[in-house]
């Protein structure tokens, strides 16, 4: 069938397509009896932090005794019920979606939160389901093989404020985060409220690799999740959820039970005394948040590229990025698709001057890190004081929460990055933590 699929796209003229993509969308939103119009509907977009915008909105709503429903590259949740996306899809097919709003709202979910993606917008994802919110939280270069260019990959993004725009619910929330260029248009559309984020109006405040915190309308809200990224993602939740009405105190206490996101600045804890982390850090901006978040202390950096077939203008740059922040580097497979996955990981050296560790083996790329880190920190005792256990940190990225590693023709791979690396710890538990 994907044969099929790629020959048919190559002879059929996009006009044809979209049109196609279009009335699958209005067509599920019919058979479905349009769901989203019964429930709050808040969309999330932007290049990054969209998962964890999610997350930490969902939490806040529930705080504020909400029933929700979330879909996002981490998981699908209804009500108490909750599963893992294995779909590798942070915004699934037009009839997956409907079928998604239909049984949330079966199940008299007040809220819905739903991830929403340039390449979904591709496919018209988004029609047929009536916006009450959008949050924007950043635009960087990504999909640009995808889309053409960096402005049309921008432009795919802003359809969502258009179809907020179109939205016939009651009063429409637009939250922007200011610190972004792009974020100018997103708060110019004709709606209720258009909202601007920054920390720049949220001061004092203060991050870390510990976490961190900053202020929202007088009062002080906590995050225990590293970086200033986690901070915005933090702030953007707060800016819409206090728009719909929940109080600053609900907002400070949802968002201070917060530990960990899956597989987005993740922690994996096996007695071991260094820090290791687990994200998704997918772009060469939120690596370079990443690795910022950490700068106070010594890397050790687990590094695949983009997947095989796409974004190839990033390998250089990001492991350019990993070269200046690191103090190891370790090269490794991530998810080649239908290209050779070594001929990735050398693209990914090209941009480095230091030459870094290549061992193609994404396990034993993660067990070689933990035995220099080992090394490094053997001896020595924590330092939870200071929040930094001994200044040493294992930073593994790329694939966050993915379940799979994908490979020719289709094929692929159980994965989980954070699940092996805690397999890989815990070998080492006995003998040298």
């Amino acid at each position: 069938m994907r044969p099929l699929k790629k020959a048919l796209r190559k002879l059929l003229p996009e006009s044809l397509i979209s049109a196609y993509h279009f009335s699958l969308a209005e067509i599920a939103a019919f058979l479905y009896r349009h769901p989203s119009r019964g429930m709050l509907v808040i969309a999330v977009t932007g290049t990054k932090g969209k998962s964890s915008v999610t997350e930490m909105a969902g939490a806040i709503l529930e705080e504020a005794r909400y029933e929700t429903a979330i879909l996002n590259s981490i998981r699908e949740k209804i009500g108490p019920w909750t599963r893992k996306n294995a779909m590798r899809m942070s915004m699934p097919g037009r009839f997956y979606l409907q079928n998604f709003l239909s049984k949330a709202y079966r199940a008299e979910c007040d809220a819905v939160i739903l991830e929403m993606t340039s390449e979904g917008v591709k496919q018209h994802r988004h029609r047929g389901i009536a916006l009450d919110a959008l949050i924007f939280t950043n635009l960087a270069p990504e999909h640009i093989e995808s889309h053409g260019s960096l402005r049309a990959y921008a432009d795919a993004k802003f359809q969502i404020g258009k179809a907020l725009v179109r939205s016939k619910k009651g009063e429409r929330i637009m939250v922007a985060n200011a610190d972004d260029a792009e974020s100018a248009r997103y708060l110019a559309l004709p709606v209720e409220k258009s909202l601007p984020f920054s920390l720049e109006h949220a001061k004092p405040w203060r991050a870390s690799a510990g976490g961190g915190f900053f202020t929202f309308h007088g009062e002080k809200i906590t995050v225990h999740l590293p970086g200033e990224f986690s901070l915005k993602n933090a702030l953007a939740a707060a800016t819409l959820t206090h728009a719909i009405g929940v109080d600053t105190k609900t907002i400070a206490r949802a968002i201070g039970k917060i530990t960990k996101i899956p597989g987005r600045a993740e922690r994996i804890e096996a007695g071991q005394n260094f820090d290791v982390v687990v994200d998704y850090a997918h772009t060469p901006d939120s690596l370079t948040a990443l690795y910022e978040a950490y700068k106070e202390k010594r890397k050790i950096c687990v590094l695949g590229a983009t997947g095989g077939g796409r974004d190839k203008w990033k390998r250089p740059v990001m492991g350019e990025i990993a070269d200046t922040y690191c103090d190891v580097v370790i090269a490794t497979n991530e998810d080649p698709y239908d290209e050779d996955p070594r001929d990735i990981v050398d693209e990914l050296v090209s941009g480095m001057k230091r030459a870094p560790e290549i061992i193609m083996d994404r396990r034993e790329a993660i067990s070689r890190a933990f035995e220099i880190a080992l090394s490094w920190s053997k001896g020595r005792p924590l330092d939870t004081a200071r929040g930094n256990q001994n200044g040493i940190a294992v930073l593994i990225t790329g694939k966050g929460t993915d379940p799979t590693i994908q490979g020719k023709g289709g094929s692929s791979i159980p994965w989980s990055d954070a699940a092996v690396a805690k397999e890989e710890l815990e070998k080492r538990s006995e003998t040298n933590i």
